[in-house]
């Protein structure tokens, strides 16, 4: 489990297709990494299978290349780093999976005082998923989502500290980033769909 809290912001070193998938190299600031610990690189939880003082290596298989960005991921790019949570830390954003929900498309992106304005445009069957103030995770950094602006659309406020530190101060209209849907949603959509699907066989038996 993650909490969409940044630690590093690490850069992608080598791209390989190999036996274990779309393998990656990245550097980090890590120095006491794990084979078997499992990293969210850019939200995605992936697990290290390679690792050496300042630098670490994952592969991607299909069904995560299915949905997320890192298929199209080149040498040279940045990434949003988070070691896993452990026991005694702080809870600081909130609860994060690691689990892609799908890409969203940057569709605004202006700077405002000392924030920058982000609106996306999400993924079919996610806008039901948030909610003004509610959490959501983008490239693997916890955000509050400030807006609904239209069907399939969520605006969000950046400040300065998070621009600083992720990769979030370069997106540009047209960029695509990973996104994941608060945990607790997804958990109350499939219990309140559970209900309203006994209530309709129940009405329907008269």
């Amino acid at each position: 489990m993650f909490t969409g809290l940044v630690d590093d912001v690490g850069t992608i070193e080598r791209v390989a297709s190999t036996a274990a998938g779309r393998e990656l190299r990245i550097a980090c600031r890590y120095v006491d990494l794990a084979e078997g610990e499992s990293i969210a690189v850019n939200g995605a939880c992936l697990t290290v299978r390679d690792r050496a003082s300042g630098a670490f290596t994952v592969a991607a298989v299909h069904t995560t290349l299915d949905v997320t960005t890192i298929g199209n991921w080149k040498a040279g790019e940045r990434v949003n780093l988070e070691r896993a949570m452990r026991a005694s830390d702080r809870f600081g954003g909130h609860i994060v999976q690691g689990h892609v929900d799908g890409v969203a498309r940057v569709t605004r992106a202006e700077t405002e005082g000392d924030a920058r304005l982000i609106d996306l445009a999400l993924p079919p069957g996610l806008s039901e998923l948030m909610v003004d103030r509610g959490s959501i995770t983008v490239d693997g950094v916890s955000l509050t989502v400030v807006g609904l602006p239209g069907l399939d659309a969520v605006s969000l406020s950046i400040i300065e500290h998070t621009l600083r530190h992720t990769t979030l101060g370069m997106l540009e209209v047209g960029d695509r980033v990973h996104v994941e849907a608060d945990v607790i949603a997804k958990h109350v959509r499939r219990l309140l769909g559970e209900t309203f699907k006994r209530s309709n066989i129940q009405a329907s038996r008269g």
